[in-house]
């Protein structure tokens, strides 16, 4: 085995540091979702909470995890529904779970506010305003809430905290394309999530957000989540600048996924990469060096270097890099099958490209409709 060269000596730094940082994340991640616990908390110290479910539509699991919101154990809530339209698909299914429910304050608001380009945020102002309690949780409607949803929300809570959130955990995936939807959710996004909680550096998930009312009124009110064009992005810079952390809790809450089709993957994948380059474009950058593809290339150009086999080489730290994701996955319970591997490695081979669309364009697709992160009077929902 002979001297490796300057090119060979690069490569093995870089495949080094991606190597180390997939492991310290992995981790990371693995120590935050493994212990996911509710706090030992007596219920009656626990303030009360608004839960406001925006809706749109009916999905296939919607049933499921809108009627998880009247299951809680927690002694005062109260829950908001919140549609644009009366004839929205939503409305039937909402009343009648309304209706099973009495022993649970909720309430259906109807309204299209429009005062923002956010249409999910204009629904949610109705909710916002006429919510009681000072703690008010924003969940969207396909995430499906354990019982100790609302304590493991208030148990992160912490002094230097100004926002509570939960990356999605893609759960009940059938199909391929579901697989790779949580191949991206789950030891992709959310592990990546909680590295960067774990370090100070958490951001908000418009999937479960978690305020106290004073401080988003301070900063003037639900509407000055409209200043970006993804709320989670604009809760995110307005608790920073308040010097104070989003938290994410310990173990993300569960997302069922069905079935889906290759399109919708990709579209929401793109959609959600143009908004992180839009908004943070500093963080999205290094988004390029996060997935296998890279350090494997970077593995094979030392291997031949050094006179070894690249396959071999390659084959080696592939099986350490995805075992690593088994491992988390199965930790945390989350959607592994035989078809996860093959999940990881075409959501890894297709992140590139993925990257690179979103630095060429400013279109995204949104429930069929072409929108833009360029115009900020263009409409953005994330659901």
């Amino acid at each position: 085995m002979g001297e490796i060269g300057w090119m060979g000596s690069v490569a093995a730094a870089f495949a080094g540091l991606t190597i180390a940082a997939h492991v310290v994340s992995t981790l990371l991640a693995l120590r935050r979702c493994r212990a996911a616990t509710t706090p030992s908390v007596h219920a009656d110290s626990l303030p009360p909470v608004s839960i406001i479910r925006p809706a749109h539509g009916v999905d296939p699991f919607d049933e499921v995890t809108l009627r998880s919101t009247f299951r809680l154990d927690h002694p005062r809530f109260e829950v908001l529904f919140c549609v644009q339209r009366a004839d929205d698909p939503a409305v039937p299914l909402i009343r009648r779970l309304i209706g099973e429910h009495p022993d649970v304050p909720a309430r259906l608001l109807v309204g299209d506010d429009r005062s923002t380009a956010n249409p999910k945020l204009n629904n949610v102002i109705k909710g916002w305003q006429a919510a009681r309690h000072d703690w008010i949780a924003i969940a969207d409607s396909n995430v499906l809430m354990p019982g100790d949803y609302l304590a493991r929300l208030l148990g992160a809570w912490r002094s230097d905290t100004g926002l509570v959130c939960s990356p999605p955990a893609g759960s009940h995936a059938s199909g391929f394309w579901a697989e790779l939807e949580c191949a991206f959710l789950n030891t992709y996004q959310a592990r990546w999530q909680y590295a960067a909680d774990s370090s100070g550096l958490g951001f908000a998930q418009g999937k479960s957000m978690l305020w106290r009312r004073e401080l988003l009124d301070r900063a003037g009110g639900i509407r000055a989540l409209a200043r970006e064009i993804a709320e989670d992005a604009a809760a995110t810079k307005i608790v920073r600048d308040r010097g104070l952390r989003v938290r994410l809790v310990d173990g993300p809450f569960a997302q069922p996924i069905g079935r889906r089709r290759a399109r919708q993957v990709w579209d929401r994948q793109l959609r959600w990469a143009r908004l992180r380059r839009a908004t943070f474009p500093l963080y999205f950058a290094p988004e390029l060096m996060t997935g296998a593809v890279p350090s494997l290339l970077a593995v094979g150009v030392v291997a031949d270097a050094a006179g070894l086999d690249p396959v071999a080489a390659v084959s080696t730290i592939a099986i350490a890099w995805y075992g690593l994701e088994a491992w988390l996955a199965r930790s945390a319970g989350w959607q592994l099958t035989p078809l996860s591997p093959v999940a990881w490695l075409v959501r890894d081979a297709s992140l590139p490209l993925l990257w690179l669309q979103a630095w060429l364009g400013n279109e995204f697709v949104w429930r069929g409709n072409v929108m833009s992160v360029a115009l900020p009077d263009e409409p953005e929902r994330v659901h």
